[in-house]
């Protein structure tokens, strides 16, 4: 009986699957009709490498099946006569409605092959004669139409139904005529896009003011117009078997080392996935370690960082539908610096890098030091101090764990929770949420205040982090520490510490060691070091990158001071 009602119990909470399911599918390989009826003519294609035939009914067919033309409402296809040497011959367009821009289509596409005009009705005349092997053919069909009837400024002819397909679903309009074995894929792309803004998350008070958008053609011009250079060399990748999503490979030609690019682009053309959306997927997609907690690869908004990487021998990889753009490699030197550094005299942006490296070490191990402190190292604490902690914490009946991590997980939430809502709002939780929690929680002798001061003070340093990403790892590493602090004192942060660094001397981002700068000697004249020297001292270019160009500038830079006393 026992067993029976464990087994009772067992099935009416747990959940199995069904072996036995009661719908059924229809069923159409019975039909014989089907299959003359069925417009997915496979056997017209050659099935290996489906190149469009030369039979515009298939091709008709093969399109219709391919795009559930009957299903989907924004696939269109017209079908059409052209005129071309007083003949007429049958043909049909498709394109994607909100993809393509239908001006575009009606002026440059449907009126010069529908409308009769001098190019299409004359045979023997000049226009667009065509000498073919110097036979006695004078008129091409398929060169007749892509250079005399198309006058749009991209037009390519396309064999395969791979290429119809990819350049369709990009907002091209595919033109196809009876009796050719080709297809004409016309360029008229006129989908909506964001404008370039402002940045967002990497706001600079001195610097550029505009950012990445969505769309890739937009991006690389951005970068085009910054450098101006026809160095720059930006090569197309597609990712994902069924998003196959653009991705453009942007680097100096005359400046990046050779391995550096050929690593980045071996592991973007070896991904096996169906679908690539955003930067941040490429970015977990191609890092060095997957387990680590440090960024690996810089993430940015801003074109001039972008820009200033690229010069400095770096590879950007910018993905089509993301604003960020991929910056690699990345070492702990790049998170830790902002945009504006070099934008500002070298002593102002020294004591900007001073004070946010100061903001790092107590983000990470302030509350760790506090309950060490507290707990094993009560000699440390100044006598008059450690009475007035002490008497703060009479009234407080829990252990000071419970505390610690009863305020950082209150902040973490309304941090969280600021994010969500709308952006009105979202500033009113943060700071009356914790202004009124932080309160509630003195008064009701649950936290003591001078805990509310290590979690606010940590709090204010976490901001002070420029990189996202790195952000979060402190914030995930600083719980660690809590219990280090908490479980073995000054002695197990210490270990944690030692874990730490040496975490991050064995970790690699492309090839470059991930803390090489602040383990190395490197001299004044480079832009390797954590501190700014004077912009003028910069000469060289990273160590670590090995780029083919080493110096960046001349040994003398500004020779107008010498041109002067001269």
């Amino acid at each position: 009986m026992n067993k029976n009602f464990i087994k009772g119990i067992s099935n009416f909470f747990l959940y199995k699957p069904s072996s036995k399911y009661e719908f059924t599918l229809p069923d159409y390989s019975s039909d014989e009709d089907s299959n003359n009826d069925n417009p997915y003519l496979e056997d017209a294609l050659d099935p290996a490498t489906k190149k469009i035939s030369s039979s515009l009914d298939d091709n008709l067919n093969y399109i219709k099946a391919k795009y559930n033309s009957l299903i989907n409402s924004d696939i269109n296809i017209r079908e059409f006569y052209i005129m071309a040497v007083d003949k007429r011959f049958k043909a049909f367009l498709i394109y994607i409605d909100g993809m393509a821009d239908t001006d575009s289509i009606n002026h440059f596409i449907l009126k010069p092959l529908m409308l009769r005009n001098r190019t299409n009705t004359h045979k023997k005349s000049n226009i667009c004669k065509i000498k073919i092997n110097n036979n006695n053919e004078d008129f091409n069909l398929e060169n007749h139409i892509s250079d005399c009837l198309l006058p749009q400024n991209r037009v390519s002819i396309i064999e395969d139904f791979s290429k119809v397909t990819s350049d369709t679903n990009m907002g091209n309009c595919i033109v196809f005529i009876d009796s050719l074995p080709i297809a004409y894929s016309v360029d008229v792309k006129g989908f909506k896009q964001r404008s370039i803004s402002t940045p967002q998350n990497e706001i600079i008070v001195r610097g550029s003011q505009e950012a990445f958008v969505e769309t890739l053609r937009t991006n690389t011009s951005i970068l085009r117009r910054l450098i101006n250079n026809e160095d720059l060399i930006i090569e197309n990748s597609v990712v994902g078997k069924i998003s196959k999503t653009n991705v453009a490979i942007c680097y100096m030609n005359s400046i990046a080392n050779a391995d550096l690019v050929a690593e980045v682009q071996y592991r973007i053309n070896n991904l096996d996935i169906d679908a690539l959306v955003s930067s941040g997927q490429l970015e977990q997609l191609i890092q060095d370690d997957s387990s680590n907690l440090f960024p690996q690869i810089i993430a940015t908004e801003r074109p001039d960082k972008a820009v200033y990487s690229l010069l400095d021998g770096r590879v950007i990889v910018i993905v089509n539908g993301s604003p960020y753009a991929l910056i690699m490699p990345g070492v702990l030197n790049d998170f830790l610096s902002s945009p504006e550094d070099i934008n500002l005299k070298y002593q102002f942006s020294n004591l900007a890098k001073a004070i946010r490296l100061l903001a790092t070490f107590f983000a990470l191990l302030l509350p760790g030091f506090y309950i060490a402190i507290s707990n094993y190292h009560q000699e440390l604490i100044p006598t008059e101090l450690l009475f007035a902690i002490a008497a703060s914490r009479e009234s407080v009946p829990f252990p000071i764990i419970f505390e610690l991590l009863f305020m950082e997980i209150s902040f973490e939430l309304i941090r969280e929770a600021g994010l969500r809502v709308p952006s009105p709002i979202g500033q009113t939780i943060g700071i009356v949420g914790a202004l009124i929690l932080g309160d509630a929680a003195v008064k009701a002798n649950i936290v003591s205040p001078i805990l509310i001061i290590i979690v606010a003070l940590t709090a204010l340093c976490s901001f002070a982090i420029p990189d996202l990403s790195l952000n979060f790892t402190f914030r995930i590493l600083r719980f660690v520490y809590v219990f280090l602090g908490y479980f073995g004192g000054f002695l197990g942060i210490g270990l944690g510490i030692f874990a730490l660094l040496l975490s991050l001397s064995n970790l690699t981002s492309f090839g470059a060691p991930y803390i090489m700068p602040f383990l190395t000697n490197i001299s004044n004249g480079t832009t390797t070091s954590y501190f700014n020297s004077p912009i003028w001292l910069r000469e060289k270019r990273p160590k670590f990158l090995d780029t083919k160009k080493i110096f960046s500038q001349g040994n003398i830079s500004r020779k107008w001071q010498f041109y002067k006393k001269q």
